[in-house]
């Protein structure tokens, strides 16, 4: 038996009876799974409130909480994404988030850095070793990611940290013992973050290396890490 083929205008008639619109909602909601838009909620931190974007593959964005207006715009001009705002983080991205900043290195936290430089993945995994407590100068990053003369540019990299807190920039400090700056309120806020770790950021400042006028950081006892583990493709994590 011979089936008749159909027309192009009696099969988009024949598809038109078939379609049903789908819940704007659940339309969003796939393109949240699927990586290509996200949403965002708040969730309590060392300097209060603010404001976790993410997708399907991971946390994608961390910014003080403000306005949700002028977070969804400075979002969307960043990351060039759509973004809606939901009640409250995932249960499992809120627990993850809440114990790797009570200092559980071993938590595991995917995140999404698609349209990013491999040097700034590198330079923020890199920043993912270092223990709660204790801060490492620009210049450790630079020699251990194998580019010991890209100084400035580990810190311009820390700068564009599109997920600071989960990512740990606030652990770099530079070498001549000031602070720096940081993207989450400048240097009073990445004080209040390191105080929060238990390190006495008076004494970090008020140190002084051999020779040198300005203050220095204070070391550590050891600057070995262990290597975060990094998964397969675009989705490093904490852990």
């Amino acid at each position: 038996m011979t089936t008749p083929l159909l027309t192009d205008d009696q099969l988009a008639a024949d598809l038109r009876e078939l379609r049903t619109a789908a819940p704007a909602s659940v339309g969003f909601g796939a393109l949240v799974e699927a990586g290509l838009a996200d949403r965002y909620a708040s969730v309590h931190s060392p300097l209060g409130p603010v404001f976790v974007a993410w997708n399907g593959r991971g946390v994608s964005w961390v910014a003080p909480r403000e306005d949700a207006a002028t977070f969804e715009a400075r979002f969307t001009e960043r990351i060039g994404r759509s973004i809606a705002a939901a009640d409250a983080l995932p249960d499992r991205i809120a627990g993850a988030i809440t114990r790797r900043l009570a200092g559980d290195r071993r938590v595991r936290i995917d995140l999404d850095l698609r349209g990013h430089t491999p040097f700034e993945v590198a330079v923020w995994t890199k920043a993912l070793e270092i223990p709660r407590g204790e801060v490492r100068p620009y210049g450790w990053i630079a020699a251990e990611i194998g580019r010991p003369k890209a100084v400035r540019a580990v810190g311009t990299a820390l700068a564009h940290n599109p997920v600071p807190l989960v990512v740990p920039c606030h652990r770099v400090v530079r070498s001549d013992g000031l602070i720096g700056q940081y993207s989450m309120g400048g240097p009073d806020a990445k004080r209040r973050v390191l105080a929060a770790e238990g390190l006495d950021t008076r004494a970090l400042e008020a140190e002084r290396p051999p020779g040198s006028g300005s203050p220095a950081r204070t070391r550590p006892t050891s600057c070995a890490t262990r290597r975060a583990a990094t998964p397969a493709g675009s989705r490093p994590a904490i852990g």
